[in-house]
Order: C-alpha cells, then structure tokens, then sequence
C-alpha cells in the first residue's frame, strides 16, 4: 500500500479544516472575556457573568479535547488505512454491493457512536448539570441513543440501499434522479417532522385554553395570520434551557413553544417571541430557504456522480487513497464528503449571512406591532437562562452563527 496525491490531498483538506475551527476558536475565546456591553448589564450581575465565563471555557476546552481526538482518529482511520480494513470485513460476510455497503457504514457508525459516548456522557452529566442545565436521567439518555440509533439504521440504510440501487440502474442519470429522491425526502421531514419524529422523543400537547393562548390568538388575528396548531412540547425533561420553532408548510404548519419558555417568559414576551417566528412565515423564510437547500443538494449531487465514476467500474483513484484496489459506492461516498467540505464551507457561509438577513427582517416583522421591548427583554431572559456567550469574536459568528449576535439584534431593534 502507498499513499497516493488523492490522499495526500485528503490529508490536507482534513488538517486545512482543522486549523481553521482552531483559529476560530481561539479567537473567540480571547474576545470572550471583554468588559460587558451597557445593553446587557441589566442582566448579568458580577456573579452571573462569571458563570457565564466558566460555563463558556469549560465548553471551550471540552471542544478542543473533542476536535483534535476526532482529527486524530480519522488521519489514523486514513494512514492505517482503517477504511480499506472495515471494507475488507464487510466483503467477508456478502458479495452484494449493497449489503457490502450498509455492512461497512454500519460498522463506521456504531464505531464512532461507541467512541463517541464517552463524551456525550461527560457533556450531559457533568458539564451540563454542574451549570443546573441538565434534566437528563440516565435511563432517557440510554433511550434516546437507543432510537437515534434505530431511526439511523432504518432511514439512513434505507436511503444509502435506495441511493446505490438508482446508482447501479440509471449510470449516468444519478445525480438527478438521486436530487429528487433527496428534495422529496426534504419536504416531507420538512412537513411532518413535528407528527412523526419528535413524538419519539418528546411529549407535545395543544397549548391550553387561557390567558396565554388567547393573546396569541388575537395577536395572530392581528398579523392575519391563521393559526391552526399551536403546541407545547415538554422539553423539560431533557434541559432547563427554553426554545420555540416553526415547522411545516401550508395546512401543515405548526407553532411549538417548549414548557421551559412558557415557565422563563411573561404573556408579552411570549406573545413578540411568537411574533418573530410568524415573521419567518410571512416573509416566506422557510420556502426560500427550503429553496436554497434544494439548489445545494442540486450541486452536490452532480458533484458526486463525478466522484462515483460509472457504475460498472467505480472510481479506481478513490479506492487506492484508500488502500485497495476494489472500487466501490461507499468509498467514493467517504472521499468525496472530504473533498466537497471546503465547497460545503463556502455554501454555508452564505446561508448562514442569509439567515442572520432573515432573522432582522423577523425581529423587525415584531417591531412593526410594537413589540419591539417584549421581545428584546424575552432575547435577554433567554440569553441568560443558557449562558450564552455575549460577545463572540465577529469572525466566529460569520462562520458559524445563523442568527446575529444578542447584542446586534437588541441594537437592530432599538434604532
């Protein structure tokens, strides 16, 4: 086995991608520490704050521990040529093409969930519930990997034997074939996500008739928006950490408020916070964005036929950086997933500027019903109830925050 220029480009990317999270990191930890800003000292006393600050470098370091363990097992995955040693397990037990894949991906999957654990454990029971945030038992966090796993094994090999049965029928038609396989998929989950994976995991109910109710329902009115789902869903029993979210399109559309934020927010709050996600449905956010997302998996997937090669000889140069010489689905599947992510990176900074544009014109589809001081006090509650870092480095947030900064949305809404 040699190493080849393929894989020596694969090195690179993996270590280029690597150094850049690291540098983003730093930076964003050296900015963490600066004097508070004025618009949010009414929420953060001197010993809040330095929760926060503790809360935030504990996750820090666990994220550096994490990111270089990671990066290290995949160059040994690469220079050890693991994943030529996997295929070759796989082969052992078929000689389905198929099968052989599920087999390997399977044994990639559960590989790194079983190392992954660990971490997962440590991040739940002792980062989280040191800082009173995690509500977690032992016997749901045993339950819901046990379902991840299931819905994974079950979706996730589903649509690979479904992907490579179009790859080994259509030849050269994949990619468009395999696109409206995935946009299909995407508009279902994207309409029934709220009906039938969350139930899996949690609990929600019609929100009561009352005070809280009735507000929304006038303001709905109000926006002339018809609201015909509104639910309250028990996140509690994971985390003291509150959200809210909009799914769905059309009849389908939904409005989801975790128990925790109707326990952190007043009527008013609740009512601008509701506001703000109805302003994603007016200004049509979520199809634009379904939209977008449709136009990338277009791209990837042309992309990928490349990487494939015909489905009758594979891609020969992707097997050796590799260390084999049998070309196969899965691992142009692997490769190809590393060479696409600077394209990825680039593709997500966009959307991620897009969705910081989406989420002003929310907050000011809230401002324009006056709700402009209910809703910057709920932003303030909830960035306190989660500890949030208040002043991340304007360099991380472009690569990675798809919302504005809690300072840059309470300065948006009081011009």
């Amino acid at each position: 086995m040699e190493y080849t220029i393929l894989f020596w480009i694969i090195i690179a990317i993996l270590l280029l991608d690597f150094a850049i999270e690291n540098t983003l990191s730093y930076l964003n930890g050296k900015n963490a520490g600066v004097e508070l800003p004025d618009e949010v000292k009414d929420i953060y006393d001197s010993e809040k704050y330095n929760k926060q600050q503790a809360y935030f470098q504990v996750n820090q370091k666990f994220s550096r521990i994490t990111s270089v363990f990671g990066t290290l097992v995949t160059l040994a995955m690469f220079f050890l040529f693991g994943f030529n040693f996997v295929d070759e397990i796989a082969r052992g037990f078929t000689d389905s093409t198929i099968l052989v894949a599920l087999i390997f991906f399977g044994i990639i999957f559960f590989a790194n969930e079983l190392i992954s654990i660990p971490f997962g454990i440590y991040k739940t029971f002792v980062i989280e519930e040191k800082f009173g945030f995690n509500k977690m038992s032992p016997a749901i966090f045993a339950t819901d990997l046990l379902k991840e796993w299931v819905m994974t094994a079950v979706l996730g090999g589903g649509l690979i034997a479904l992907l490579m049965v179009i790859y080994e029928q259509v030849g050269d038609w994949f990619w468009l074939l395999g696109w409206g396989l995935m946009s299909a998929i995407s508009i279902f989950l994207m309409m029934f996500y709220s009906n039938l994976i969350v139930p899996l995991f949690n609990k929600q109910t019609p929100l009561e008739a009352g005070e809280l109710r009735d507000a929304i329902e006038t303001f709905c009115n109000k926006a002339g928006f018809k609201l015909d789902n509104l639910y309250v869903i028990d996140g509690s029993k994971r985390t003291t950490k509150a959200n809210a979210y909009f799914s769905g399109l059309g009849a389908k559309k939904r409005i989801v408020l975790y128990d925790t934020l109707i326990n952190t927010l007043t009527t008013e709050e609740i009512v601008a916070v509701l506001a703000h996600e109805i302003g994603h449905y007016k200004k049509k956010h979520t199809m634009k964005t379904l939209i977008f997302s449709l136009i990338n998996n277009g791209v990837m997937f042309f992309l990928l036929s490349l990487a494939l090669g015909k489905a009758d000889s594979g891609n020969p140069e992707i097997a050796l950086a590799l260390g084999s010489d049998i070309p196969s689905f899965h691992f142009s599947m692997i490769v190809f997933g590393i060479l696409f992510s600077p394209i990825s990176t680039f593709i997500g900074l966009g959307l991620n500027t897009f969705s910081r544009k989406n989420e002003y014109e929310a907050d000011a589809f809230a401002k324009s019903f006056g709700l402009a001081a209910p809703l910057g006090s709920a932003l303030k509650k909830l960035s306190e109830s989660t500890l949030s870092n208040l002043t991340p480095h304007p360099y991380y947030v472009f690569f990675h925050y798809s919302h504005p900064t809690l300072l840059q949305r309470l300065r948006a809404l009081n011009k």
